[in-house]
């Protein structure tokens, strides 16, 4: 069996919205990040056609909000919010020890070029919020999830992360911090991360797909509450008359999440120009993402600076 990364140039259903989701019925999906912006509309959409969505959110008050309106929506909704914040890995931990079932796991949750942080366990904030926490979270969920029905793990990237490098050198931004790059560093350690997955899981027999997903330029709060100064008026404006709507945004992983035809490996983002706006396709990654020598460097160094092993063995 391949364990490369699938491709197709566009997906079985061209012009496919939420409207197209199977039903999804006695199934459990956990979004993080989730009480606005993609997360938000994913987990609506996910408990509009049936499932049991289980929403994280940093901000306890915000996630209850969330609950509600999408309650007040859809009355007969099953949804619930759940306290995780990804700069904390103890949070991490009691969120992934509460869960006692999860068919699909969608690593939405991320930070997008704030001035330069240390999360609690002191990681860079975007790398650790955008890459070190879901691959913890990953790995703890994971036996959990093999036993799922059609168990998929999402991880949610960005069109940027073909202008990313891993900067082995100065993981914590403390010699020479740029928060653009260092954005781009986190959604290209996704990247890498979500295909040596499939990669490791294939190779160890377990049928749990690991897929791609990235929104385009989808206008959300993640563009404003990060950035300072001139780049979040920048992106505000670009935000208004540029971007495609959330709705819109979150409609790749969606059908990364819940589309029967999806395969692991593949990435999914829009099929507009320059893949910023438009319906799900399966696009492709930057080529260097695919290199074995970085996956397996990524994954040894997050193993070991999480202190996470994720039992999956190279080979």
């Amino acid at each position: 069996m391949s364990t490369e990364p699938e491709g197709d140039p566009a997906p079985a259903a061209p012009g496919w919205t939420a409207a197209d989701l199977p039903d999804l019925g006695g199934r459990t999906f956990i979004v993080t990040g989730a009480n606005s912006g993609l997360g938000f509309e994913t987990s609506r959409e996910l408990a509009r056609h049936g499932a049991h969505v289980i929403l994280t959110a940093r901000d306890t008050a915000k996630g209850d909000a969330a609950v509600e309106a999408i309650k007040a929506e859809q009355p007969g909704a099953s949804v619930e919010a759940r306290y995780m914040d990804l700069a904390d890995l103890e949070t991490v931990a009691d969120f992934a020890e509460s869960v006692e079932r999860v068919d699909v796991l969608v690593n939405n949750a991320g930070v997008m070029m704030p001035p330069h942080e240390l999360t609690k366990q002191g990681f860079e904030l975007q790398f650790g919020v955008n890459h070190l926490g879901p691959f913890v979270l990953t790995a703890m969920l994971l036996d959990t999830l093999k036993v799922g029905v059609d168990p998929r793990i999402v991880t949610v990237s960005s069109f940027l992360h073909k202008r990313g490098r891993i900067y082995f050198h100065d993981l914590d931004g403390a010699q020479n911090y740029d928060r653009t790059k260092f954005y781009a560093q986190s959604k290209l350690a996704n990247v890498v991360f979500g295909l040596e997955l499939h990669r490791r899981l294939r190779m160890n027999g377990f049928q749990v797909d690991s897929v791609l997903a990235h929104p385009g330029y989808a206008a959300t709060n993640l563009q404003t509450n990060g950035p300072t100064g001139i780049a979040k008026l920048a992106l505000r404006v670009s935000n208004r008359f540029l971007a495609q709507d959330a709705a819109m945004g979150a409609l790749p992983q969606l059908y990364a999440a819940a589309h029967p035809g999806v395969e692991s490996g593949q990435m999914i983002g829009p099929d507009g120009r320059k893949e910023q706006k438009g319906y799900p396709k399966v696009v492709f990654p930057l080529e260097a993402a695919r290199d074995r020598e970085l996956a397996k460097r990524l994954w040894d160094v997050s193993e070991e600076l999480t202190g996470m092993d994720f039992g999956l063995a190279a080979r």
